[in-house]
């Protein structure tokens, strides 16, 4: 479709993908409504843009992928992904290093460690803050406290932010440390008790309330790693 008001940002990937394997492609723009639900309506099909190939329809931009082999069949497709926390420990990680390269002159600090924790905690809570109301919802599936007390999963969210910013400032550890330690307790008891004791195969409401990354061992250890910066940050305190 390449209307006036609107270009169709499939037709563009399709097209791209097309030429990047090698196809002279023959663009067919569809520039009216009109002239769009005909074609749909000619080709049997609800969607645009649709690929033909040696006059063999393949289909949209996600057929076209799996024609070429870079996604599985649909029907071996997962709705399940570790992306959105790989992306996000990754980038927390990179700049907990960057951090304490421009402190310290090296990148390979304790204080890299304690950024890396607080920073994902504070990323994790922007994805959270995004839609309050969905990740509550997601995340009465299996916390045991917001079940008794449905509010906990919207105060939650602010919570994690504030615990996360306030270590990474490394101020008021009196406020800091209690917040994360009995957040990061009571998520890694739920997550525990529903993964690995109710045996239930949910998604972890850790990245949003729209997330697809299955609750396990991952969930687990954001917990525990909150856990642990709670224990620790008041030791150090009292060490330093």
């Amino acid at each position: 479709m390449v209307m006036p008001d609107h270009i169709c940002p499939f037709g563009l990937k399709s097209k791209d993908l097309l030429e990047r394997q090698g196809f002279k492609v023959d663009d067919h723009h569809l520039t009216t409504r009109q002239e769009t639900d005909a074609f749909m309506a000619k080709h049997g099909v609800s969607t645009t843009p649709q690929t033909f190939i040696d006059g063999q329809r393949v289909g949209g931009y996600d057929d076209l992928r799996v024609h070429f082999g870079i996604d599985p069949p649909k029907e071996e497709q997962s709705d399940t992904t570790y992306q959105p926390v790989v992306a996000i420990f990754s980038v927390a990680f990179l700049l907990a290093l960057g951090l304490s390269w421009h402190q310290y002159g090296t990148p390979l600090t304790l204080r890299a460690a304690e950024w890396f924790v607080s920073l994902s905690m504070t990323i994790l809570a922007i994805q959270k803050l995004q839609d309050v109301e969905s990740f509550s919802t997601m995340f009465l599936n299996y916390d045991l406290l917001a079940r008794r007390w449905v509010r906990y999963g919207k105060i939650y969210p602010f919570g994690e932010a504030l615990a996360g910013i306030l270590m990474t400032a490394g101020a008021l550890v009196w406020i800091s440390a209690p917040v994360a330690l009995f957040i990061g307790t009571v998520g890694a008891v739920s997550i525990f008790k529903a993964v690995y004791i109710d045996k239930r195969e949910l998604k972890c409401a850790c990245v949003g309330g729209s997330s697809s990354v299955p609750l396990g061992f991952v969930s687990l250890t954001e917990s525990l790693m909150m856990m642990l910066m709670g224990i620790w940050m008041p030791l150090k305190a009292l060490m330093f």
